[in-house]
Formats: structure tokens, sequence, C-alpha cells
């Protein structure tokens, strides 16, 4: 989710934590109290009885109902403000997870949840910590889910970090699955750029079709050139990303090696650069790097101010902030800071965030609602939503 942060200190804690996914830090000892913006502030929805949060999203049945994900490999339900004590799966049995980046990294219900009951999960497994993107369906009752699981896809991993995670439907109907570059230091193995591997890419399915899924015909290497399930290459670790619904863009949040944080707008076949760049500055080479069919981010920043680990968010299209539609909201694990970046007047992209909060929070990922709005998760065991002053 974040970056490697095993050979990194972040200065607003002052110790050393996995860049990648957050270790599994508690809160912040002695968390100072949120510093608010003065239209926007966080209203806590759950702030006990939750461990290591790394995501929340919805079902699109209609039943208003969050989910959210728990890094040791627990799925729980928050209905109507109350964490629900049941849990709607538990797969801690089956997930490793450690204090790096291991764990249940990733939660996407398929767009006809309701008729069919099908959910998808990102885990590393026991005992080797390969990836596993897998098949769930809704059990019995609708607060519970099945244990019956089916594997649709296995990726070895390398080193413990950078494993990516995120699941998500796009507009299309396909599943979007972000892996990271397999971990270590400066992607050693170049296995971003490498069409052969399926580490270090943004992957696109049809769970829909085939066995256990099919290809969609125009994914960029579907009939030659390299893996078919490939969308997009060269990220190093893509933790979190989103689809704006109104415009179909795809916003990645690909977490930096040691001195940028990226964002980019992620189209099909599309190559944004690692390890040749971090964001828009040559990483190896060092000087000089070939940029010639790479894309560049749209935005990015630097680490300073305590900044280390950027965790993407959503283009806001809820009605609550109506100040805030239509603009990015994302944040750092390290700063805890909530950033906002918007589309100039003329169309294109500003260059760089603007600051919305500053939070004492550990930002593990940002989730959504049915109605658009936006909470904040913090690994430590909360869970706020913006909301306007």
């Amino acid at each position: 989710m974040m970056q490697d942060l095993s050979l990194r200190l972040c200065a607003t804690v002052g110790i050393a934590l996995m860049l990648a996914l957050p270790m599994s830090l508690p809160a912040k000892a002695g968390a100072e109290v949120p510093t608010q913006s003065p239209s926007i502030h966080l209203a806590p929805l759950v702030t006990a009885g939750l461990e290591r949060p790394l995501f929340l999203t919805h079902a699109g049945d209609g039943s208003r109902r969050l989910f959210v994900v728990e890094q040791p490999g627990a799925i729980r339900i928050i209905s109507q403000g109350v964490r629900r004590e049941a849990l709607f799966l538990d797969l801690r049995d089956r997930v490793l997870t450690d204090d790096t980046e291991r764990g249940l990294l990733g939660l996407a219900f398929h767009p006809d949840y309701r008729r069919n009951g099908r959910f998808f999960v990102n885990y590393t497994r026991r005992p080797d910590g390969a990836t596993v993107v897998a098949e769930y369906r809704r059990g019995g009752a609708p607060d519970a889910a099945s244990r019956d699981e089916r594997v649709l896809m296995v990726v070895m991993q390398p080193e413990s970090n950078h494993n990516g995670g995120m699941l998500a439907f796009g507009p299309d109907g396909y599943l979007y699955i972000g892996l990271g570059d397999g971990g270590a230091w400066g992607d050693p193995g170049n296995r971003a750029q490498n069409l052969n591997e399926l580490l270090g890419k943004v992957l696109r399915i049809d769970v829909d079709h085939g066995d256990p899924y099919a290809i969609p015909e125009d994914n960029p290497f579907a009939r030659e050139g390299g893996r078919p399930e490939i969308y997009a290459v060269g990220l190093r670790n893509p933790w979190r990303f989103s689809f704006d619904f109104n415009s179909a863009e795809l916003w990645v949040a690909d977490v930096g090696q040691k001195k940028w944080e990226e964002v980019d707008l992620v189209t099909r076949g599309g190559n944004y650069g690692w390890r040749v760049m971090e964001g828009s500055h040559c990483y190896n080479p060092a000087t000089s790097c070939p940029t010639e069919g790479l894309a560049l981010p749209v935005m990015e920043y630097r680490h300073e101010e305590g900044r280390c680990s950027i965790i993407g968010g959503y283009v806001y299209r809820g009605l609550a902030m109506p100040a805030l539609r239509g603009a990015y909201l994302f944040g750092d694990y390290c700063s805890g800071e909530v950033f906002v970046f918007r589309q100039s007047d003329e169309g294109g992209k500003d260059a760089s965030p603007t600051v919305l909060l500053k939070t004492g929070f550990r930002i593990s990922s940002f989730g959504q609602d049915e109605e658009g709005e936006i909470y904040l998760l913090d690994h430590g065991g909360g869970i706020y939503r913006l909301i306007p002053r």
C-alpha cells in the first residue's frame, strides 16, 4: 500500500516503517487531535473494535452497509454506524500477515452482487506469502459469507513488501487488480517493465466468463507480446486506485521509492515509468533516462514535512461537500495529511495538491459508501467520515 519503508525513516514518528503498506503499527502514541480545515472535518464512525483496518467499501446492493477489511484476515460489517460483532468473513487461518505489508489487502463486490452474491478478495497466503485473488459468495444469511473459495490467480512474491492489493470493478464490468513490483529496493529484478511478469502492473480480467477467468479482447497483450492479463505497466506499488464513474478515469496512487509520490491517470497499455523513473524524475539511470513511451504522472509530491507514502483516494462525487465535487482526495501515511487535487478550469491538472486536513492518524486507506461519501481509515483502528463543518 505504501512504500518499502524498510530503508526509510518516517520523520513524523522517528521510527523505521516498511514503505509499501504501513507496518502493522498501533495508532501514533500521543496522537494529536486532528487539525480540521475551516470547512471540512472528520466525524468518528467507529473508533474501537477494529484490528488494523485497511479498506472500506460497500456492496452496491442498496443496504447501505459498509464492509471493512482488517489486515489479519477478517471482513466486518458496519450497519447504521454500528460495528457488527459477527464477522462477514473470517480468513485469518488462510492469510499470512506480520508487521509488514502482508495480509488481507483488497475487497471488491461484483457489480451484480445483489443478485449473484459474488465478491473477490486479495490476500497473501500462508505459508509462502504468495498473492491470491479469489472469489467468495454470500452465505445463507445476508450478513455472512461462505468460506468456500474459488482461486482465480496466484502470484508468487519474491519479497514481503510491495504486494499491491487493490481490487476494483471498472465501468466496463471487468475486475482490475493492482500488483506491486515484488519488493526490495529499486525493483532489482526490473519486474515492473517485464511484460512476461504480472508484478508491477495493473491487471484486468473478465470474471464472468472463462475458467477461472477470461481475458478482455482489448487488453494490450491479449494475443501476444506479454502476459494477457496486463492492462498497464511500470508501477512500483499501486496500493490504492479508484475509478471516477463520471468520467471513467482510473486514478492510481503509486507509492514512490525515496523522494517522490505520484498519481497517474492510467489508460490501457500505458507505461508509468518505474523503475526508469520515480514520478517525473530519472531513477535508473539517475540521469538522462530514456523517457520515450512513458506516461508522466498528473501529480507528484516530494518527501518533505514528514511525508513518505501516498494513500490513494477518490474523485469526490457525493452531495455532502459540494465545494469538493470533482476533486481527487488522497492522503499520506506518515504525515497523516489529507490532500485535494483539482482539475483546472481549462480541463488540465494543477501541478500540486493542497492540504485539506492534518490529522494525527496513520491513514491506511480511504473508502466510499453508496452515496459517494468519503471515509478515512486509521491503521490504528478508527474510521472517520469526511463531512462539512
